[in-house]
């Protein structure tokens, strides 16, 4: 059974206010079950259908896409446009499939160009994220990773062909049938977008992609072509939300919630809590992210770095990493490469 805080995964159509519905699309082995897909209809009917995000583009995906949008009196054929929120496959790939299946076009941030380019060229697209392993000290587990990689299927590269539309920050949208305004919040991804849904008629609404997540705090700058300094820019893409009028909180993976203020700020203590105790781990001595990773703990499960599968340990120590960059950028800790070019931490 699913417990009831998994019962957003459940593959039902939900109505969020008229002419807007809630589609989870399943997800392959993956923790986070499934991602939502919202489907734009004007007045309620299929015409001029848009989708924001497509979902991974495997056959269980849309075999629940076919279902939902039958109950909505359309199918995937009729999709005119994809408004995506960033370049992960759960979000991209199957806008792309369908794309050169139906037709329809693809809208993209264009802040994600780059990691296309890099997807496309490489067979793992994760070389920026073995680099910063070995930048944070964790040289066994970029070892790991990349025998992990070895054994992994690479994603089909023409799920990753470039969009019809690079989209910038303010750009106005008119999509099934509502005006939207997309907005760069760049963290997760760099070229990740938000979709603001001004509609007075339903209430403001935010297509939030994974910016804000009702139940988890977003990874931070995974990515092909990722760049330092992504929780710093995350940081400042959710105050800048927050200093915004408050709106419906419509995510990419959890239930709709009634505030985008209240889980900004829940996310935003979170991460105060988290530089709290990596400088407090720098002022232990710890000097490289891998060492202080093994000292915090992770998940609401509170476990410990060896407890987690190679996947989200990478995570964990890049996330460390991320910290610690945010804590230099505050002058509370200096950071130095050594002779090895491992990044040192120490207090100031």
């Amino acid at each position: 059974m699913i417990s009831d805080r998994h019962a957003w995964t459940r593959p039902e159509l939900e109505t969020v206010a008229p002419g807007v519905h809630r589609l989870p699309l399943p997800l392959p082995s993956d923790a986070l079950r499934a991602v939502n897909v919202y489907a734009l209809t004007p007045d309620g009917g299929a015409d001029d259908l848009t989708l924001v995000d497509g979902g991974w583009a495997i056959d269980a995906s849309r075999d629940v896409l076919r279902r939902l949008l039958g109950e909505l009196g359309a199918e995937p054929g009729d999709v005119r446009r994809f408004l995506v929120t960033h370049v992960h496959r759960d979000h991209y790939s199957q806008a792309i499939a369908l794309r050169r299946a139906h037709g329809g076009r693809v809208a993209l941030g264009a802040g994600e160009a780059e990691s296309l380019r890099e997807v496309r060229g490489r067979d793992t697209g994760m070389q920026a994220q073995v680099a910063g392993l070995q930048r944070a000290g964790a040289a066994d587990l970029a070892d790991t990773v990349l025998a992990w990689l070895a054994d992994a299927e690479a994603p089909p590269v023409e799920d990753f062909a470039d969009p019809d539309e690079w989209l910038v920050d303010g750009q106005e949208l008119l999509a099934g049938g509502r005006s939207l305004v997309a907005r760069e919040t760049p963290g997760h991804t760099r070229g990740h977008l938000v979709y603001v849904d001004g509609t007075v008629a339903d209430g403001p609404m935010l297509f939030a992609g994974d910016h804000v997540l009702p139940h988890i705090t977003p990874s931070i700058g995974f990515e092909p072509a990722a760049k330092p300094g992504a929780l710093i820019r995350y940081l400042a893409s959710l105050a800048a939300l927050r200093a915004e009028p408050d709106r419906l909180l419509l995510p990419a993976h959890g239930p709709v919630a009634p505030s985008v203020h209240a889980r900004v700020d829940e996310l935003l203590l979170h991460h105060d809590r988290r530089l709290d105790e990596i400088a407090a781990a720098v002022e232990k001595g710890m000097t490289t992210a891998a060492e202080i990773a093994v000292a915090l703990r992770w998940t609401r499960r509170e476990l410990r770095l060896d407890e987690l599968e190679t996947f989200n340990r990478m995570l964990a120590v890049l996330e460390t990493d991320a910290h610690l960059e945010v804590l230099v950028a505050q002058e509370r800790i200096t950071r130095a490469a050594d002779d090895d070019g491992v990044a040192r931490n120490h207090p100031v």
